[in-house]
């Protein structure tokens, strides 16, 4: 009882700097692709601390993982070294009989992934997404680059130089009040903000429009201006998170997932039946009489063969996804088991006690896993692969290597023996031939 708490004990140290270590490496990443949007939009730090927040849970639902692998290989490497693993074998105890604690909080842990994965991250996803797509209309004019077309809204902005408050040599394409666009050419334009800054004001001076003739698409109309006022209203500047009626896949809690599941596949079901039926109907029908009428009413069943069959591939594919994303989540979640499973045994055999060492082996690893867990994920999207099987290929190969790992570790087989490697490098000018001494060995 008390060494399998002791065993325990000695994880939760590395674990949580290992989480804090994995964190950080994915905040830095996060920090500079964000760094370049902060500088530019000015974002007040209130906004930058609520997005760096948004971005945490999806951190910490590949860094959990990884701390664990790193902790576990830490926690049984400094046992090794110290000698602590051979007092305990020498004592007739097996150190996988010593487990069952650890077991239970990887088993717990797993847990609480499951629903920080299905519940917990879906909703900070999809409120990152929210607070993402109103920065990116936050103080409109620095995304008015110069040299670049620029979408807002219905309008496409072009200018040749951007002083912050004025556009010099504008052009602009207008689409919000007709189906083919106005074309505004300006020397120069001053640009206001207003409500806040959830709406823009651009005056244009000394420009030239065009438009074409809707009811007349060959004709043109040609209006100058010595001033011309553009309103561009909903920016988005004010950044207050809310609730928008879609979500992709990432962004479905457990429940929307399963649901909408079952919703996509019974329409399936239903434009399968119809594709069908129309299919009989094309195969049965008497197309005689009337030639004009023959070919509308062959267009209108062929054409809405054609619309049941494109629906019928759109299901298809979002299904598809669906399942993945649902079965990613599970499978994610429960790597935390196989990593101890893996971690034990490697840190038995490689025998390390620095972080440095252990840090590198569950890298390795980790990416491995992760680059096949997304190879997976694109397999099985494109439809060339089963979901199930794309998602939980990765934990099955890895519980069979991990399988093999504590095979040898029992037979007390090494893989890296840093000890031994250490005194190799101190002494690398004696003979080959003379063995470590057995305090190194042992």
């Amino acid at each position: 009882m008390i060494l399998k708490r002791y065993i325990l004990k000695e994880h939760i140290s590395p674990f949580l700097i290992s989480l804090l270590v994995v964190t950080f490496v994915l905040l830095i990443d996060r920090i500079i692709d964000l760094l370049n949007l902060i500088i530019e939009k000015q974002l007040p730090a209130g906004i930058v601390l609520e997005v760096f927040a948004l971005s945490l849970p999806y951190m910490l639902a590949l860094s959990i993982p990884m701390a664990v692998l790193v902790a576990t290989i830490l926690a049984f490497g400094r046992m090794s070294v110290d000698r602590e693993i051979i007092a305990i074998k020498s004592s007739g105890v097996n150190i996988y009989s010593m487990l069952s604690y650890l077991i239970i909080a990887a088993v717990l842990l797993t847990g609480l992934m499951v629903y920080f994965n299905h519940w917990f991250l879906p909703n900070t996803n999809h409120k990152l997404k929210n607070i993402m797509l109103k920065i990116a209309y936050y103080k409109p004019m620095t995304i008015i680059e110069a040299g670049e077309y620029n979408n807002l809204l219905d309008y496409t902005v072009w200018c040749k130089e951007n002083t912050e408050t004025e556009l010099l040599d504008v052009l602009i394409y207008d689409r919000s009040e007709s189906r083919f666009p106005r074309t505004i050419f300006a020397k120069s334009g001053q640009v206001v903000q207003m409500n806040n800054g959830n709406s823009m004001r651009i005056t244009l001076r000394q420009g030239e429009m065009q438009q074409r003739n809707e009811r007349e698409p060959g004709k043109y109309q040609s209006t100058s201006f010595d001033q011309y006022i553009i309103n561009i209203r909903d920016l988005g500047q004010r950044t207050d998170i809310f609730e928008t009626g879609y979500r992709s896949d990432r962004e479905m809690t457990y429940g929307q997932l399963t649901g909408t599941l079952a919703t996509r596949k019974a329409e399936l079901k239903l434009k399968q039946e119809e594709a069908q039926k129309l299919q009989e109907r094309i195969s049965l029908a008497d197309f005689g009489g009337n030639p004009y009428e023959k070919q509308m009413e062959q267009k209108r069943l062929y054409s809405m063969q054609q619309m049941a069959q494109n629906r019928i591939l759109e299901l298809q594919d979002s299904i598809q996804a669906l399942q993945v994303e649902y079965h990613k989540k599970f499978a994610l979640s429960f790597a935390i088991i196989i990593f101890i499973m893996i971690g034990v045994p490697l840190g038995l055999m490689t025998r390390t006690s620095g972080i440095g060492m252990a840090f590198s082996v569950s890298s390795v690893i980790f990416l491995v896993y992760y680059v096949a867990l997304n190879m997976g994920e694109h397999l099985a999207d494109s439809g060339g692969i089963n979901p199930f099987v794309a998602m939980w290929l990765s934990n099955i190969v890895f519980f069979i290597l991990a399988c093999f790992l504590i095979w040898g570790s029992i037979h007390e087989k090494r893989i890296l023996d840093m000890q031994v490697l250490s005194w190799r490098l101190k002494h690398m000018k004696l003979s080959k031939k003379i063995a470590p001494p057995d305090e190194v060995v042992h």
